[in-house]
């Protein structure tokens, strides 16, 4: 990569790595806290409830009065659900700004007819419209392959492994910035479905506690242990379930990305082979 761009791609990767790794840290508590806040003051409302008291049993029917008798696991499962749609969102704004302007495999294909039409100032051009990873780091090999075009103290060879190892190195300062923070789906997608458990093991010991009360069992105190049980359970898995789709989502597109810059990587040091 030439001195001028090098720098900037560094610039442009540290900004991006610093707003993911800001997001990283501040969101798990936003979300908790905005769990608590949709578990107390919405599903808590007497609405959801026989004489508009939280206290008593849920209205038929009314699933909100049911998920607040779920317990204290709730707020933090929704938690979990909204931490799951905030790295979705904030992953997909960093994938796209990162696939650029057009088609991926289009952009490739033209970066190879243009190098076999020995049109490298076109094709870094070609770059600049693109922009995003895979522009970024085709267009360090391309500079670097105008560069090794006009060198005279190295042989066939040495440019080729030149040029390769420039393409490594620019890949290198992008690719972790695609798969940051995916490490949190990846965690949610297990916690959530331990929590979801671990709230139905505590209904669960509630509805065998009303059963084995004295005389005629707790109804009410049955069925807010079965509900707990459930809707801690139904929560979870969903968590759980969304978070998995997403991770393999990202991971696709960042595969296909990571293809796609070895394929033009790729064409770019054989092409300067069979030209030089």
């Amino acid at each position: 990569m030439s001195k001028s761009t090098k720098p900037a791609a560094k610039a442009a990767q540290a900004s991006s790595g610093s707003f993911s790794t800001v997001f990283a840290f501040a969101i798990v508590p936003i979300v908790l806290v905005c769990g608590y806040l949709v578990y107390s003051l919405y599903l808590g409302d007497g609405q959801w409830f026989e004489g508009g008291d939280n206290k008593n049993h849920p209205i038929p029917g009314k699933i909100q009065g049911m998920m607040y008798k779920g317990g204290f696991l709730v707020p933090i499962l929704i938690g979990t659900f909204l931490l799951v749609l905030s790295v979705f969102f904030e992953r997909i704004f960093t994938i796209f700004n990162a696939r650029g302007k057009g088609s991926i495999p289009n952009f490739v294909r033209k970066i190879q007819q243009l190098l076999n039409a020995d049109n490298v100032d076109s094709a870094i051009a070609e770059c600049d419209k693109q922009k995003g990873s895979v522009a970024a780091v085709v267009k360090a090999g391309l500079e670097t392959y105008k560069k090794m075009q006009t060198e005279t103290g190295l042989d066939r060879e040495q440019k080729v492994l030149a040029i390769t190892k420039e393409i490594e190195e620019a890949t290198s300062l992008e690719l972790p910035m695609l798969e940051k923070n995916l490490v949190i789906l990846a965690t949610v997608s297990s916690i959530a479905t331990l929590l979801g458990l671990l709230g139905t093991v505590f209904g669960m010991i509630k509805s065998f506690s009303a059963m084995a009360s004295t005389g005629a069992p707790d109804a009410v105190a049955l069925s807010t242990g079965i509900s707990e049980a459930l809707i801690n359970t139904a929560l979870g898995i969903s968590t759980s379930a969304l978070a998995i789709i997403f991770y393999n989502f990202f991971t696709t597109r960042i595969d296909g990305m990571t293809y796609a810059i070895d394929e033009a990587g790729f064409s770019i040091a054989q092409t300067f082979a069979s030209k030089h």
